[in-house]
């Protein structure tokens, strides 16, 4: 078995008639690539307005395959961001399409060259293979998609095995919208996983977990191509004595709620003043009894994915139950047949706890005392850089200490992930957490070539460059030398 199968227990092995459609996508789009390698903004911008309609028009099936897949999910959470968070980051990319296109005029010394025209054209990269998580089967496979279109290029995407419903519904949903040669999505077990990244992809996106982004990026590099990756990793929320307060606690647990737990830029762990971590506990105690008193039992819990992963976060809760932790569960007492659980606060754990050394990926909080601020930073630093960084201060200049003495993939003062959200603002990682960037102009130019170009105009000494290298060659080192006047080498360049 592969060192990517083996990360990945289960595999369907005779995935034999996926991996056939692979390939035969895969050869379609390249040669449909070949034959229209640069659409224009209005063509592009058609294809984000499909793409934004296809959603809307499928809002309650996309409800519904979410539900499925995680037992439970609230329907509300499933709109804003499964649905109206890449219908408008499309209107957002479409709207700025016509400036993101335009070539970026860059400086070309006169002296040298004259009136040349030097600049960056993005033009398309071709076909981009798109590997996708599970815990946002939408967003994390339309969502890039809107900056790949936006960069004329063609797509395939793999969902992931374990939300069958929700890819499948994105299986019909693409084919019923776009042609097979410009966007087609790729279902099968974790074999079309393997040889998904082996193919001889224009660029490649994972999101997932560093371990298998390993193995993704060692696939990908037998035929050079680009990667962008997506990882995870320990994002910590800082909160410093002046805030911790009922908004602050809120905006953290709140946040960890979030999907309950299974999200990529969650809080993992939150560092209190040692002095105030009983008012922390408290503060979040209070927001779960008044305003969730029910919450691992209700609409607004989502499941824990699989068994398997359920069994992994009740194992993490225990180890440190062995080990002595202090452990707040908030929230009731959960559902097992909806895989929903409560969230627990494990208050000062021990160093070695996995709690303390894995990315969660679910309904705990460990909540960290620190006596001194930069001592918890070094801490920080200590580890792999985060996908993101939360950091609450009242004091503006403490809250810019912070970010200036760490790295992160992205950050947040007085409020946690919508670094994430906004489709203006480049999002990805460094690092073990990932790298490079999708949203926005960033993800524009992720998608792209930046093909610089230099139109020769006249004037010019281009040719000193050429042999045989004579007295023009001869000037144009002296006046870089100080050994004569460049004006003797400056060419008369005519007014524009």
């Amino acid at each position: 078995m592969s060192p990517l199968l083996a990360l990945l227990p289960g595999a369907d092995l005779d995935d034999s008639a996926a991996i056939a459609e692979l390939h035969r996508l895969h050869a379609l789009q390249r040669a449909a690539f070949g034959a229209d390698p640069h659409p224009d903004a209005a063509t592009r911008q058609g294809r984000l307005a499909a793409l934004a309609g296809m959603l809307l028009n499928h809002r309650e099936e996309i409800r519904a395959a979410m539900a499925a897949d995680f037992g439970s999910h609230p329907d509300l959470f499933t709109d804003l961001v499964e649905l109206l968070g890449i219908a408008g980051r499309a209107a957002f990319a479409a709207e700025h399409l016509g400036t993101w296109m335009e070539e970026d005029r860059r400086f070309s010394d006169p002296a040298l060259y004259g009136t040349a025209r030097a600049g960056v054209r993005y033009q398309p990269k071709g076909v981009i293979g798109v590997i996708v998580p599970w815990n946002f089967p939408f967003d994390l496979s339309l969502g890039p998609l809107v900056e790949m279109l936006a960069a004329g290029n063609r797509v395939l995407i793999k969902p992931s095995e374990y939300t069958p419903a929700s890819a499948e519904l994105l299986r019909r949903m693409v084919a019923e919208t776009f042609p097979e040669d410009l966007v087609a999505v790729c279902v099968g077990g974790l074999a079309l996983a393997e040889e998904f990244p082996t193919l001889r992809w224009d660029h490649l996106l994972y999101t997932g977990s560093p371990a298998v982004g390993r193995l993704v990026a060692l696939a990908a590099a037998e035929n050079l191509v680009p990667v962008t990756l997506e990882l995870g990793g320990k994002c910590p929320a800082i909160l410093t004595a002046d805030s911790v307060d009922a908004q602050s606690v809120r905006s953290v647990v709140g946040t960890k709620l979030v999907k309950n737990g299974q999200m990529c830029i969650s809080v993992d762990y939150a560092l209190v003043p040692r002095e105030r971590i009983e008012e922390f506990a408290a503060h979040a105690e209070r927001y779960l009894t008044d305003e969730l008193p029910d919450y691992a039992s209700s609409e607004h819990c989502t499941g824990i994915i699989t068994e398997r992963h359920l069994e992994r976060i009740l194992a993490l809760l225990e180890e440190a139950r062995a080990a002595g932790a202090r452990i707040v569960s908030l929230g009731g007492e959960g559902d097992r047949t909806t895989r929903r659980l409560p969230l627990s606060l494990v208050i000062d754990p021990p160093a070695g706890l996995r709690i303390m050394n894995e990315e969660i990926f679910g309904p705990i909080l460990p909540v960290i005392p620190y006596d001194d601020l930069d001592d918890a930073l070094a801490a920080i630093n200590a580890g792999e850089r985060p996908l993101g960084l939360y950091v609450f201060s009242k004091d503006t200049a403490v809250a810019e200490h912070v970010l200036r003495a760490t790295t992160s993939g992205g950050a947040c003062v007085n409020v946690c992930a919508v670094q994430g959200a906004l489709p203006s603002l480049g999002f990805g990682g460094i690092g073990n957490s990932g790298t490079g960037r999708h949203h926005g102009i960033e993800g524009f130019r992720e998608f792209s070539n930046p093909r610089g170009v230099v139109v020769r105009g006249t004037g010019d000494l281009a040719d000193a460059f050429l042999p045989p290298y004579g007295p023009i060659a001869q000037a144009v080192v002296d006046a870089a030398f100080g050994l004569g006047p460049s004006s003797d080498i400056a060419p008369a360049i005519p007014e524009e």
